[in-house]
């Protein structure tokens, strides 16, 4: 009797949860965005997504919908905020219901995926509503690392909600995006100019700061990006990295096309040459250009490729590059993904805006990264790898296996500067000083820098055509799929970050 009196009271209230708040609702809407519980049915296979504490809060109006489904057939632990529900506002029962997903993520080792459209905190909560932001904080950190996180940005995403968003290892921001610390009104007041929310913090601005890996129009969009990078990916860092058989591309095709290239190709050529078919997906394509980053399928196996761009200035490591590869090394290596780096650069940029502390400092990250990395590391040199290009990026200390392409230049010097400070003697005097320069540039590429003298030295495993670089590498994935290492106890490096 109890049951048949309450059930339709518990019916009617779970209907006026799902419908929200209807002014919001249609605000979402005329602004072309999903309601959160539709984001999730997008999100997850038909019919798998099971709500938690749907009935929690104050009238269900905790601004946040949390739960669970199944994403191809793996599960997975999502948090939405509900504009329409009190604007999304953070407070004590919103945080409460967050860290309880997290901790179930924790516990399962499911893959978290977030979803920011918030107008900020409950203001009415005082010292709570701050105190939810730390709470979301620590179990964000507290799964770094253990678990991917994968962050949806679909609306307003401002100040401590901003730094929570940017502890997630994948960052996606639709067209609605606005990610800032500051708001607008703030910055004009304090600089005199005149910014707009878009310009501080739309998707575009976020791509280019760096804090998000990928931006596009739509949720639909987004959403349908957090699938391909969750398919990239393991469940969590005790799992090998994601391989696929039954979709996987030939092991031994060639790739005669990389034979075909001019001298320092466009990196993003070579990484379509040698990923499996219609599997790229670049992380970070706006921020720091002269590094590329992008997690891919290599004879099915998931794997991260971290390539310098020789087509701007040579290549030439930069303050924002090197940390854009650092963190991507550390988020590969966090979830057991083989980490390929491909290497033509001059070595460091000396025109960087940040000064020398600053490159040294990115420099030193990066090396560190690629020194920690415990898995598996591929290494292929395809043009020069000049001083801290090869210590960082190819160095036997940082590869486990080390491949090079038929002339690519491996030195302390790039030919021409080594032949300017260590021949300029023999330069002086000659009839024709330009024909003797070339003579030595020669000379000191043959005998000096070439990779197949790194190779005699045992630098490099092998001097390989272009055109086999994907069999080579791919062989090389499969022979260190087992690799095991044992290392000096710590609880972590002091990396500067």
């Amino acid at each position: 009797m109890s049951v048949e009196r309450n059930l339709p009271l518990i019916r009617e209230r779970k209907q006026a949860i799902m419908k929200g708040e209807a002014d919001r609702a249609a605000e979402q809407k005329k602004l072309h965005k999903l309601t959160a519980r539709e984001r999730i049915a997008s999100l997850f296979d038909e019919a798998s997504f099971v709500e938690l504490d749907a009935l929690s809060g104050r009238n269900g109006e905790s601004g946040v919908v949390t739960g669970y489904g199944l994403i191809d057939g793996r599960p997975a632990c999502v948090w939405a905020q509900d504009y329409t529900s009190s604007g999304g506002a953070v407070g004590k029962e919103h945080a409460r219901k967050v860290a309880k997903v997290m901790e179930l993520a924790k516990k399962t080792g499911a893959p978290v995926i977030s979803m920011y459209d918030s107008m900020g905190a409950r203001l009415m909560e005082g010292v709570d509503a701050v105190d939810a932001y730390a709470l979301l904080a620590a179990a964000a950190a507290s799964l770094s690392g253990v678990v991917p996180q994968i962050a949806l940005v679909l609306g307003q995403c401002a100040a401590s909600a901003a730094l929570i968003a940017a502890m997630s290892d994948v960052v996606i921001c639709s067209e609605a995006a606005r990610l800032y610390i500051n708001g607008p009104q703030v910055v004009s007041a304090n600089t005199g100019e005149n910014v707009d929310a878009e310009k501080l913090g739309g998707a575009k601005a976020c791509q280019a700061s760096g804090i998000a890996q990928l931006a596009v129009k739509t949720d639909e969009e987004a959403i349908a990006l957090a699938r391909k990078v969750f398919e990239l990916l393991p469940d969590n860092n005790l799992e090998a990295a994601p391989v696929d058989l039954a979709g996987m591309d030939d092991f031994n095709r060639l790739a005669p096309e990389l034979n075909e290239l001019t001298a320092s190709p466009d990196a993003r050529k070579v990484i379509d040459a040698i990923a499996d078919l219609d599997t790229v997906l670049e992380l970070g394509e706006g921020h720091a250009p002269s590094m590329v980053t992008a997690l891919c399928k290599l004879g099915g196996r998931s794997v991260g490729i971290a390539a310098t761009q020789p087509t701007l200035d040579g290549g030439a490591l930069t303050t924002s590059g090197m940390q854009k590869a650092a963190r991507f090394i550390r988020f590969c290596d966090s979830f057991n993904l083989p980490v390929v780096t491909l290497v033509d650069s001059t070595g460091f940029s000396v025109t960087g805006s940040s000064g020398q502390a600053g490159m040294a400092n990115a420099g030193a990250a990066l090396l560190g990264a690629l020194s920690e990395a415990s898995g598996a590391r591929i290494a292929l040199v395809t043009g020069k790898a000049i001083a801290v290009a090869y210590m960082a990026l190819a160095a036997r200390t940082q590869a486990d296996v080390v491949y090079a392409w038929p002339g690519s230049v491996i030195a302390p010097l790039d030919v021409p500067a080594a032949v300017q400070v260590l021949m300029n003697g023999k330069l002086k005097g000659q009839a024709d000083v330009e024909a003797k320069r070339a003579e030595l540039e020669q000379e000191y590429a043959d005998n000096i820098a070439d990779g197949l003298n790194a190779a005699r030295k045992g630098y490099v495993d092998d001097v390989i055509e272009p055109a086999e670089s994907r069999m080579m590498l791919v062989a090389a994935l499969e022979v260190l799929s087992s690799k095991r290492e044992v290392r000096t106890s710590k609880k972590h490096a002091n990396l500067p970050l």
